[in-house]
């Protein structure tokens, strides 16, 4: 079963003396290729030399919502230096957050929609972290989308580890948007997820551990999660939809890698 692991943040320091070994376990439980998104510019950064040390790492670069305080231009130009990077696939991890007071609610936006204006002028998708701001991120991803070029206007991204209202869900499908999976879905009380998984269309879904947090069960408050673990997702998903796990692994991959353009997964 070969899977993508589409949001795993391998930068962050919980991997410490264990990323060679966290990457190696992947791509021997099939995982051989991982995204690593950026929460800001330092993070960014980080993905990009992950990406270069990993042939299976690709890198989003962007500013999370919560470390937009500091918003200004110069981050804007900063950014788009990045993303000239060869193995940058997109924009993120972009968005709004109304459950942290990290940033004010109107800097949040102007970072978000100065950000979809740079994914859309470098004809990148992006990955969009809603938290407690459903209506707001999909009002402005509505407006952004009407103004997509065509290369973008069938893949304009995904609504990362998505757990928003199923009416947020059809509004996300309906403006082009993947939706992203990750360990909730296996949690006990989630059945509301769940139900939202099963229906989602075959070719728009995703799946994701957003290592190091979101541990699936059985691991779940054990250790940080990790690739890997991403398998654990793609069965829970596959049984929720009733189709074997080689189906739904090979749909999801297809999806990923149309998504973001992935090349082909890398040799031995």
């Amino acid at each position: 079963m070969r899977l993508v692991d589409t949001h795993c943040h391998l930068d962050f320091n919980s991997y410490d003396g264990i990323r060679d070994d966290v990457v190696r376990e992947a791509a021997e439980a099939g995982v051989t290729r991982i995204i690593n998104p950026g929460t800001d510019l330092a993070r960014s950064r980080a993905a990009l030399d992950l990406a270069d040390r990993y042939p299976g790492v690709f890198a989003a670069v962007g500013i999370h919502p919560n470390s937009t305080a500091g918003w200004s231009a110069g981050v804007l130009d900063a950014l788009r230096e990045l993303a000239a990077h060869p193995k940058v696939v997109a924009i993120g991890e972009i968005g709004l957050d109304y459950y942290w007071d990290e940033s004010p609610k109107a800097t949040q936006w102007r970072a978000l929609e100065a950000q979809l204006e740079l994914a859309a002028a470098l004809e990148l998708p992006v990955i969009i972290h809603n938290r407690d701001a459903s209506d707001d991120v999909l009002d402005i991803l509505a407006r952004w989308v009407a103004t997509l070029p065509a290369a973008l206007r069938d893949r304009p991204g995904v609504l990362h580890s998505f757990s928003a209202p199923a009416a947020a869900a059809g509004r996300g499908l309906d403006l082009g948007f993947y939706l992203g999976f990750t360990g909730p879905v296996t949690f006990k009380n989630a059945d509301d997820l769940r139900r939202i998984a099963a229906r989602v269309p075959a070719n728009r879904i995703l799946v994701e551990t957003d290592g190091p947090f979101l541990t699936p069960h059985p691991y779940r408050g054990r250790h940080p999660n990790r690739p890997a673990y991403v398998r654990l997702i793609a069965e829970r998903l596959a049984a929720l939809r009733v189709v074997p796990d080689e189906e739904f692994a090979a749909q999801s991959t297809a999806n990923a890698e149309r998504l973001f353009r992935l090349p082909a997964e890398p040799g031995p």
